[in-house]
């Protein structure tokens, strides 16, 4: 049997950091959630954060998290598994059946998939608008510019929209991004901001994030997903 302890540590010191973070930051305790990004990870590497009392994960594909999550949500309660990579429309139906939060919302054909296959399947999730702030051509989100119509949009369909997530590019300073994001979340009276992850989360949480997403700190270098 493999020893995962490691896990184990390395989640105490992320939630140490966050925690440190909220204080140095005038911030209650508590404010900031930790999402922690399992995605390509399998169970047994998993399970080590779930015994230890996490229960909130985040992962990029639906049909990775279809082979692995129903069995650990079966052995472990209260379980809130986000959705932080790009989906596909004719994966909506999964999505929503799985997930209970959809993170990476970023355009109206997503929009009205997600609507109905939340009509149709009676579960809606919470929704984050994800908005591409580096406007970058490879990168998943919509462009700032067109926050503002698809937050009108996805909240006259009826999702649940509660707040707005980035990745900013890799070779910006982070803090830029994160203040965007925090004022177009501002002006459409979004609470919650799903920014930061395993190199600046410390600095996402000076700049209001109520959500990180955190892998490698957690979990380590990232298995390469199967083809």
């Amino acid at each position: 049997m493999n020893d995962h302890s490691d896990v184990r540590e390395n989640l105490d010191a992320v939630q140490a950091e966050i925690a440190a973070a909220e204080q140095d930051a005038g911030r209650n305790k508590g404010s900031v959630t930790l999402v922690a990004v399992s995605k390509t990870h399998d169970g047994e590497r998993i399970r080590p954060a779930l015994e230890a009392g996490h229960r909130i994960f985040g992962e990029n594909r639906v049909q990775e998290a279809q082979g692995k999550w129903p069995e650990l949500k079966e052995a472990f309660d209260g379980i809130e598994l986000h959705l932080i990579g790009p989906l596909q429309t004719n994966k909506s139906d999964d999505a929503i059946a799985l997930f209970d939060v959809i993170e990476s919302v970023d355009r109206p054909k997503l929009v009205g998939a997600l609507a109905r296959s939340m009509e149709k399947l009676g579960r809606h999730p919470a929704c984050f608008i994800q908005v591409n702030t580096g406007e970058e051509d490879q990168k998943a989100g919509c462009l700032p510019d067109d926050t503002d119509a698809l937050v009108a949009q996805a909240r006259a369909a009826g999702l649940n929209v509660v707040g707005l997530m980035c990745i900013p590019p890799f070779d910006q300073e982070p803090s830029l991004h994160f203040a965007l994001l925090a004022d177009i979340a501002k002006r459409n009276e979004l609470a919650q901001l799903s920014m930061g992850m395993s190199g600046d989360y410390e600095t996402a949480v000076t700049f209001g994030a109520t959500h990180v997403r955190v892998g490698t700190a957690i979990f380590g270098v990232r298995p390469k997903p199967a083809a």
